[in-house]
């Protein structure tokens, strides 16, 4: 099916153009806000065919494959959105009705699908970098053990390299500021302000006239550039949404565009020096000592323990779309530690499924259950390659302990590689694709992590799922 002919099909399921009120995409989804839920036919949307499957939630979620979601996101509004999002001529009751609906969301989920619309766009940059930077280390490990030569080509090589992976994780806090004014109604230049602000070397400077700074550790001053990191940053860009709304109303309209970002500016950057970077700086403190603790004990108990659980119940968090939340915890890591050790851990949660899939796909073979066989076939692919949702809701959700059994058995690959302290220069889609996000010397245990997951799902599924179960299956 054409990408035109899916997004037709799913407009008409979910009730037709006028009960859009917003679109946006992630990797591998659609996400929809509708006016009206009771408008959707749920069971013919998820037997549209390319649809993979869909989360049911205030926002509903397409899953449709990588590339896939973005391509239909730019039919979607080029073709049946390009008017206003919300028709004033629209029935009342049914933008009460969504408004309503909206606020039913808990604090909590709606902040953890906020933070996850501030860095999906910035995905692909990441990806980008981290794979930059990855070949820039093997580079350098290669020459430092004598496996490269060290001369004018890979010289350069390592340095355009380092350069690409260097120009956005070096101010992945100016993005951040930038896409956190976006959704919190800012302007987007004075975002990324806030965010430029806390990595300027005149902080330190700052930090020294007023006594917050600690010479001998720099590290442990009160202010210090890059203090508070991103959380700093969104905290910031937060305060500076309200701030500048609130100066705009006291300033007249032909004096809006000088006063207005001046005054907001200022105001911030004194909130940001004194109050935002010390107390988001102790967070980010609190949060990477938690992290040490779990995912970069020396103790190997600890280490497999935490790894264990944290794959296991990795999946019911990418079920709801909320896996997107733990951005600022694998960014907090990348400053603080040098790297993410949480990425590769929960990344084995996919890895469970392909093992869980797999013993599924013999069971059904053996049992004469074609449409789950052609089901699996086409879903192994891409969860192999890190995009576990074709698997998720078209194979081991549907069939319900499949899902738990995969995350079972997906833990055993969390263990080892947290015991072997895999480190990934920046995060992505899991799976065999992120290998090259790993850092040099973790590419080897990432990858045996990875075919310990598979043998878990596979073992642990095969174990406790009866052929009985496979063949009663439409």
């Amino acid at each position: 099916m054409s990408n035109e002919k899916l997004v037709k099909e799913i407009i008409e399921k979910i009730g037709g153009t006028k009960n859009i009120i917003n679109a946006s995409n992630c990797m591998t989804r659609l996400r929809i806000d509708l006016k009206n839920y009771d408008k959707v036919d749920l069971p013919g949307l998820k037997a549209v065919d390319g649809v993979m499957g869909v989360v049911e939630d205030e926002t509903i979620q397409i899953v449709v494959g990588p590339g896939t979601a973005k391509k239909c996101l730019d039919i979607l509004k080029s073709k049946y959105l390009s008017d206003s999002k919300m028709a004033v001529n629209d029935d009342w009751q049914k933008n009460k009705a969504a408004i309503k609906g909206k606020q039913k969301e808990s604090k909590l989920k709606r902040g953890l699908k906020t933070i996850g619309k501030i860095f999906i766009p910035l995905i692909p940059a990441i990806i980008a970098a981290g794979i930059f930077n990855g070949f820039a280390g093997l580079i350098t490990n290669l020459q430092d053990t004598g496996s490269l030569p060290i001369n004018q080509f890979w010289n350069l090589t390592q340095l355009v390299l380092s350069l690409l992976g260097g120009s956005f994780l070096g101010y992945f806090t100016i993005f951040t500021g930038i896409n956190a004014a976006k959704q919190f109604g800012a302007t987007e230049g004075l975002g990324g302000m806030i965010g430029a602000l806390t990595v300027m070397s005149q902080i330190n400077n700052i930090s020294q006239s007023i006594g917050m700074f600690d010479t001998a550790s720099p590290l442990n001053s009160i202010l210090r550039s890059g203090k508070g990191g991103i959380i700093g940053v969104i905290i910031g860009v937060y305060i500076l949404a309200i701030i500048e709304k609130r100066v705009r109303k006291f300033v007249p309209d032909v004096l809006d565009l000088i006063i207005t970002p001046v005054v907001t500016m200022l105001v911030m950057a004194l909130a940001m020096i004194f109050v935002i970077m010390p107390l988001s700086g102790i967070i980010s403190d609190i949060v990477v000592g938690a992290l040490t603790l779990l995912v970069a004990s020396e103790n190997p108990v600890v280490s497999v323990i935490s790894g264990y659980v944290l794959s296991a119940v990795f999946l019911p968090m990418v079920l709801l779309g909320l896996h997107h939340g733990l951005i600022p915890i694998y960014a907090l890591q990348l400053e603080n530690m040098g790297g993410v050790s949480l990425f590769p851990v929960l990344a084995m949660a996919g890895a469970g499924q392909v093992g869980a899939s797999i013993a599924i796909y013999f069971k059904a073979r053996k049992t004469g259950n074609l449409k789950l066989k052609q089901i699996i076939s086409g879903a192994l692919p891409a969860g192999i390659l890190g995009i576990g949702e074709p698997l998720i809701y078209g194979v081991t959700l549907p069939l319900g302990k499949p899902f738990i059994t995969a995350g079972l058995g997906a833990g055993f690959g969390g263990a080892y590689v947290m015991l072997q302290h895999v480190v990934a220069g920046a995060w992505g889609p899991s799976g065999i694709s992120a290998i090259p996000l790993m850092q040099p010397g973790s590419m080897l245990n990432y990858f045996l992590g990875l075919v310990i997951a598979y043998l878990g799902g596979f073992i642990i599924t095969q174990i406790f799922i009866k052929e009985q179960d496979i063949a009663e299956l439409e």
